[in-house]
């Protein structure tokens, strides 16, 4: 099979591949959010009631634990699932990451509850978890890394700002297909009806399948198997040339935490402390996850014109400043209120580092090790974002006043990522071909 390499001419493009590698990475990204998503929701409003012995506040926080030990696996994920993706290439661990998270998630929606089984019930669910946490490790670094390496030099950051927009429409469908759950009465919601959206997630798998089969490696991985450019140990390579890099990746990818805070954090404390009705928070989540639809392609393009630095930093700071601002909003009663701060918050603020990173974070790194470096990077930087929720909660951040816990620390996390952000290079006119080059 013979490959196009990409243009590095401004303008030019190069065919129909970069669009079906941006759609493949969108369905991808929205399998796996969408997944997440509906655990995220489960382990806010669900969990609580059917894996452990009391609703009270300990079982949030320890529901809240269960979301966050994926990202326990992800780093481990990340070597395994990197190294094979720059051995062997992007697409065959693309295939196997779609298959695990779909089987992963099916399965816990056929989890025996607490009362029937005792603690095997939380103990399975973290299993269950911990892999769909393997397969997300190497979701958006395998797909990001495939997108890029499509798309032509002068759009590179528009292409791959489509593997994020991904996670807005898988979350999206989250949103919609579990607002109906919500509303049944509580002795079929808390035993068939939550079980409903996870079983559902096979549906989408199957799609993406299809779609993702169709695709074949990117010329920039072909063109370094041609010239034995393969790194017979990246993960080796990786930490002897670009350590720093993934250093920093590491500690721009805190910013990941900001969605946690919105999509699942968020929706707690509007329960326990605004009274907001869970409906309604599923609601502010769809509707600022469908204006970032349209915001991170523009803030993806706009990242190609002025460069991926000051476009994420935005992302960063504004995030950090509107936290509080929608977290009040919660307890204002008013819900248009609440919906013009969740999109200010999500759709024009955080929406702008989300689109740019993918570009930002791979363009460090040079082809033979851009999968793992993208991978390792961001999933030990994850495991704030996985975490965020249970350690917010054990400070006092789902009770009375507790939007000033969880602001600060939101606020730490994005002061972080751009302090890190600030110390890299910008990329944004460097050829693909000699990106990661010192």
């Amino acid at each position: 099979m013979s490959h196009t390499v990409p243009s590095t001419t401004p303008g030019i493009t190069t065919g129909g591949t970069p669009k079906k590698a941006a759609l493949a990475s969108f369905l991808g990204s929205a399998v796996e959010y969408y997944d997440f998503f509906i655990f995220g929701s489960a382990a806010a409003l669900i969990f609580p009631h059917v894996f452990f012995p009391d609703a009270d506040t300990n079982a949030a926080i320890m529901s809240f634990a269960t979301f966050g030990f994926a990202y326990v696996a992800r780093p481990i994920g990340a070597v395994i699932l990197g190294h094979f993706g720059d051995r062997i290439g992007r697409r065959k661990v693309l295939m196997f990451t779609l298959l695990l998270m779909g089987a992963a998630t099916f399965v816990i929606g056929c989890l025996p509850d607490f009362k029937t089984v005792g603690w095997w019930a939380p103990a399975l669910l973290v299993l269950a978890r911990l892999c769909q946490g393997l397969s997300a490790a190497g979701e958006q670094a395998g797909a990001s890394s495939m997108t890029l390496e499509h798309a032509p030099d002068n759009r590179r950051s528009f292409f791959t700002s489509w593997t994020l927009t991904g996670t807005q429409g898988g979350q999206i469908l989250a949103a919609l297909v579990f607002i109906p759950v919500l509303a049944l009465p509580d002795e079929v919601k808390y035993t068939i009806g939550w079980r409903i959206p996870f079983w559902l997630s096979a549906v989408v798998v199957l799609i993406a399948f299809f779609i993702r089969r169709t695709l074949h490696e990117p010329p920039a991985f072909e063109e370094a198997k041609k010239t034995a450019q393969i790194s017979k140990l990246p993960v080796a390579d990786l930490l002897k040339d670009h350590w720093r890099d993934v250093l920093r990746v590491i500690a721009c990818a805190f910013i990941a935490a900001v969605s946690t805070v919105f999509g699942t954090l968020a929706i707690s404390y509007a329960k326990n402390v605004a009274g907001v009705d869970g409906t309604t928070t599923l609601w502010l989540v769809v509707g600022a996850n469908f204006m970032a639809l349209g915001t991170q392609p523009l803030f993806g393009k706009l990242a190609d014109k002025i460069g991926r630095k000051p476009v994420f930093i935005y992302g960063a700071l504004s995030s950090a400043v509107l936290t509080p601002v929608f977290l009040l909003s919660l307890e204002s009663g008013s819900v248009p209120l609440m919906f013009l701060a969740a999109i200010g918050f999500f759709s024009f603020g955080y929406a702008a580092a989300n689109a740019v990173w993918p570009s930002f974070y791979a363009e460090m790194f040079s082809t033979n090790v851009r999968f793992s470096g993208l991978a390792i990077g961001t999933q030990l930087g994850f495991l704030m974002a996985g975490f965020a929720p249970a350690i917010v909660a054990a400070m006092g951040g789902i009770q009375a006043g507790g939007w000033v816990q969880i602001s600060i620390f939101t606020a730490v996390i994005c002061l972080i990522a751009t302090v890190a952000a600030l110390t890299a290079k910008e990329t944004f006119k460097v050829p693909t071909r000699e990106l990661g080059q010192r």
